[in-house]
Order: C-alpha cells, then sequence, then structure tokens
C-alpha cells in the first residue's frame, strides 16, 4: 500500500492543482469537462499501460525516469497538440502553422478539420496498433496461453514470414477499396503506420540484442517506441474529446492529466514486477489492442462510441487479470 501512495501521490497533488486552476479559471463546466477528459484517457489507455510496462521493464533506470519526465512532455504537447495539427496540415494541405493558429483562435473550425482528418487518423492508428497486437499473437517464442484455443493456433501461424504484415497491408487495401473519395488519405496513412512500427521495431531490436554497452541506445530506441506507441493509443481520444469540447486548453489539460496518471500506473507495474506474478495481463492488454484497432478502422466508415472501446479494453484486462489470480491460486 505505501509503495502505491508512493507512486501516485505526486500524479493526484499535480492533478488537484491542475483542475482547481481550471476551476478557477473557467469555473465548474469547465472543472466538469476537463474531469470527464481524464476518465476518458484513463479508460482507453489501461491497456496501454500494462503494454509499456512490459517495454518499459526492458529499459535501464535513467531512461525509465525520462519516460515519465521527459515522455509526458512529449505526450502531453506532441501527441495532443503537435501531431493533430500534422495529421489536419497534410490532409487539408495547409501550412502547420496556419493549423495551429486555427487550434488556437478558431476551436470550432480546427475542430471541423480534425474530424475532417478522421479517416486518415483512424488508418494510421489503427494500422499500427493491428501491428501492434498481431505482432505478439503470432510470436512463436510465446509458450504461454491465455485464450489457448485461439492463441496456440495463431502463434503457430507465427512461422510464416512478416504474416503480420501481410494481413495488415490486405486490411488496408480492403478500407481502401471501400472508401473511393478517401482512398488515397487512407492508403498513406496505413503505409506510415506499417513502416513506422517496423521501423522502430526494427532499431529497438537490433538494440536490445546487441552488446551491453548498446543497452543506453536500446533504452532510447525502446522510449523512442513507446511515444510513437502512446501516439497510437490516444488519437481516438484526441478526437473524441472535440465531442465534449472544442476549448483546446481544457482538452490538452484533461488529456494530459490522464497520460500522467496512465504513465504513473506504467512505472508502478514495472516496480512491483506486477506483470510476472499476473502472467495473462499482457495476454488481455494486446487483445484490447486488437479490440481498439478494429473499432478505430471501423470508424472510417461509422462512428464508434468510446464507451465501447473503453469497456472493450477494460473487459479484456480485467477478465485477464481474474484469470492470472485463479492461476495464481493454482500454483501454490
Amino acid at each position: 500500500m505505501n509503495s502505491a501512495i508512493r507512486a501516485f501521490a505526486l500524479p493526484v497533488i499535480v492533478s488537484i492543482a491542475i483542475l482547481a486552476g481550471v476551476f478557477w479559471w473557467g469555473g465548474p463546466e469547465a472543472f466538469f469537462i476537463a474531469t470527464l477528459l481524464v476518465i476518458l484517457e484513463v479508460t482507453l489507455s489501461f491497456d496501454n499501460a500494462v503494454v509499456n510496462a512490459k517495454i518499459l521493464a526492458n529499459m535501464d533506470e535513467k531512461w525509465q525516469k525520462r519516460f515519465l519526465t521527459w515522455g509526458i512532455l512529449v505526450a502531453v504537447f506532441g501527441t495532443r497538440f503537435v501531431l493533430p495539427i500534422l495529421i489536419v496540415s497534410a490532409s487539408v494541405g495547409a501550412s502547420p502553422w496556419m493549423i495551429a493558429q486555427l487550434a488556437a483562435f478558431n476551436p470550432n473550425e480546427y475542430g471541423h478539420l480534425l474530424e475532417g482528418a478522421r479517416h486518415a487518423i483512424s488508418a494510421f492508428g489503427g494500422i499500427f496498433l493491428l501491428m501492434v497486437s498481431l505482432k505478439y499473437f503470432f510470436s512463436v517464442g510465446k509458450d504461454i496461453h491465455w485464450i489457448r484455443s485461439i492463441e496456440r493456433i495463431v502463434a503457430g501461424w507465427g512461422k510464416i514470414e512478416a504474416i503480420e504484415i501481410g494481413i495488415s497491408l490486405v486490411v488496408l487495401i480492403v478500407l481502401a477499396l471501400l472508401m473511393p473519395d478517401h482512398s488515397a488519405n487512407v492508403l498513406l496513412a496505413g503505409v506510415v503506420g506499417i513502416v513506422l512500427f517496423i521501423v522502430i521495431q526494427g532499431v529497438a531490436n537490433s538494440f536490445t540484442k546487441g552488446a551491453e554497452k548498446s543497452i543506453g541506445a536500446g533504452s532510447a530506441a525502446l522510449f523512442v517506441y513507446l511515444n510513437i506507441l502512446d501516439a497510437a493509443f490516444s488519437l481516438d481520444g484526441v478526437v473524441g474529446a472535440f465531442a465534449l469540447t472544442n476549448e483546446l486548453l481544457l482538452i490538452v489539460v484533461g488529456l494530459g492529466i490522464g497520460a500522467y496518471f496512465v504513465r504513473s500506473l506504467t512505472v508502478y507495474l514495472v516496480r512491483r514486477k506486477t506483470l510476472d506474478a499476473l502472467v495473462y495481463l499482457e495476454h488481455g492488454a494486446h487483445w484490447a489492442i486488437l479490440a481498439l484497432a478494429i473499432a478505430m478502422l471501423t470508424s472510417i466508415f461509422v462512428e464508434v462510441p468510446e464507451i465501447i472501446t473503453g469497456s472493450a479494453g477494460l473487459i479484456f484486462v480485467g477478465a485477464a487479470y481474474y484469470s492470472s489470480l485463479r492461476l495464481a491460486k493454482k500454483t501454490k
């Protein structure tokens, strides 16, 4: 209990102080919206914390600390402010500076443009997360299976070289064919997601499999990969936030506080070695990632409420947690 208090004391204090400032600045309505955004971010990203914890465990202590300091700056300002601006800029063919001005001074128009870039955003985030989940389930070295009837068979397919890339490309082509008016944006965004995953995964693997002197470089590569993974997870939350408010400051504050909590949870899971004790938790998180990827790709055609994606993630992770506890009791 003391370790939990130490891990979350600072995030709680910082959150209370910031939300108090929001109340003073915007009144009860702004406070309520910011609180809802915090809940939205934490709910959608809980599975992200579990997956990140597995990666963070392979990083040295220095880079683990940077994940909470430098990383949170990247998460708040990079993923939740700069990245959507860049995506909108590329989608409408306008300069990032002009889009940034719209975001700051004309949030209604910016929200409209962001919604117009939904196809590209969903394709990029959905395909990237699809690659993450498929890479895990197709791993031939994966000898522990949670849903054995499915995972054991799928792991055997992993002997086919780059099967996850092939499946992702087929999915992407089908999506583009079904959306002829947006096929170029969908294809380009999806291919960027695939290439980005391959490059970052390759760089991280090359460092982590190297000599001891490469540990720092390997941690740096994993740090980059974690932040890209966080970006893919958070894109749907950024778009969904505009359903609650067009006030950019509230969105950055609410989602930023949620991101801080999720990252604190990630570090806590690593230091408590929770994934070693709860063996199916990582499996449940990747099933949740697969569900989120499907939801994001489906949202190219129809709107998928955040309550569905958030609930799916919590159900998978919760069920895996329960299964892990049952297994722990049996093996005692």
